[in-house]
């Protein structure tokens, strides 16, 4: 196979013809993840959901809109989709990954102004996806690159909230409105929960032997990596990341699927309806103990708004089930004191909790 692999950027080139090159590469990828939204959910309106719906109803001889045909239904349907973008999107952002190293993405972020560290970090946690098991590497990393505590936090809230799988799942499910609106929301409060940790003195709040340690440098084997090892590479990637959260993604998706058959609509609307000051609270405490990822969390979604949940009760527990798993509270608690895991936690559910409140009075 022809080696046509992505040039790095040569700091010999023009300014101009380096800006071009870079927009047109960004174009490239928004481009390809653009085209698998589209053409799956063309796939899932006209092949996978009338497959699914002759399978169940008339192969399986479920009765229509009967609870069990309706709920088992929406899991075949839904969790053909899902498996299908996830795999379609982990792989594109795996070959984009093998041009963002942590090491290049903390060389970033080492030595700028503490806000707009806070800032550039939580930009880029949505473009380098780093999973939970990542979160001690990245964290151990950045804090021997001299880069401040509450920045590390901004991209650690950032990167698994709003990363690739959130956005493609949530445009191709609810459109890029509701999408964008999402991305903002998190960023913000990516940014303004790193910026208040920030303030408080971090030599108090990690454990002692954090700063004792010497974490290796970049190797730069990423930058002469061939075409056919980056693909290698992205397939590598796709195995690792698929074989550890395809259980949960479809563990979330039938539980979706118990809902969307088995729970009374009027139930959800008096539970989590708008109206309801505790409705936001509810939705965060439900969604904090799951293990979260999009592919499991988006379909919850979906189903909990069409059983009458308000947009921003749902996009509160989405946020709170990618944002604030407790795997990922375990993980840190190996580096952070259990004072700082607490502080982590209450602000970022108080970040969560007005975006729920704010999206419900504007959607109301």
């Amino acid at each position: 196979m022809p080696d046509i692999e992505i040039p790095a950027v040569n700091e010999n080139k023009p300014l101009i013809l380096r800006i071009l090159t870079s927009i047109f590469y960004i174009a490239l990828v928004i481009g390809l993840f653009a085209g698998i939204l589209i053409g799956t959910d063309w796939l899932f309106r006209h092949a996978i959901e009338p497959a699914t719906k002759t399978l169940v109803y008339n192969w399986l001889g479920f009765a229509r809109y009967s609870p069990r045909g309706m709920a088992l239904s929406f899991f075949i349907a839904i969790l053909t989709k899902v498996m299908l973008l996830l795999v379609a999107l982990i792989f594109l952002v795996g070959y984009v990954r093998t041009y963002f190293s942590p090491e290049r993405t903390r060389a970033l972020l080492a030595g700028k102004h503490e806000f707009v560290g806070n800032i550039l970090a939580a930009l880029l946690g949505i473009v380098t996806p780093f999973c939970t098991c990542s979160a001690i590497a990245l964290f151990l990393g950045f804090i021997e690159a001299g880069i401040p505590l509450g920045v590390t936090l901004s991209f650690l809230i950032s990167a698994p909230m709003i990363n690739e799988l959130a956005i493609g799942l949530l445009a191709s499910s609810f459109g890029w409105q509701i999408a964008g609106m999402y991305i903002g929301c998190g960023l913000v409060i990516a940014i303004v929960a790193g910026w208040i940790i920030g303030k408080f003195n971090s030599k108090n709040l990690v454990e002692e032997w954090v700063y004792e340690i010497q974490v290796g440098k970049s190797t730069g084997i990423m930058d002469n990596m061939s075409f056919e090892d980056r693909l290698r590479s992205s397939w590598d990637n796709l195995k690792d990341i698929m074989g550890r959260i395809w259980p949960f993604v479809t563990i979330g998706i039938a539980a979706a699927g118990a809902i969307y058959g088995g729970v009374p609509g009027e139930a959800f609307a008096s539970l989590l309806g708008g109206d309801k000051w505790y409705s936001v609270p509810i939705a965060v405490l439900i969604g904090v103990p799951m293990y979260g990822n999009a592919g499991g969390a988006v379909p919850i979604m979906q189903v909990l708004l069409q059983k009458g949940a308000a947009m921003g009760t749902a996009l509160a527990f989405v946020m709170a089930m990618t944002g604030l798993s407790l795997p990922e509270m375990i993980v840190l608690r190996k580096v952070l004191k259990l004072k700082m895991i607490l502080i982590f936690v209450g602000v970022v559910t108080v970040g969560i909790m007005l975006v729920g409140y704010l999206f419900n009075y504007i959607l109301r």
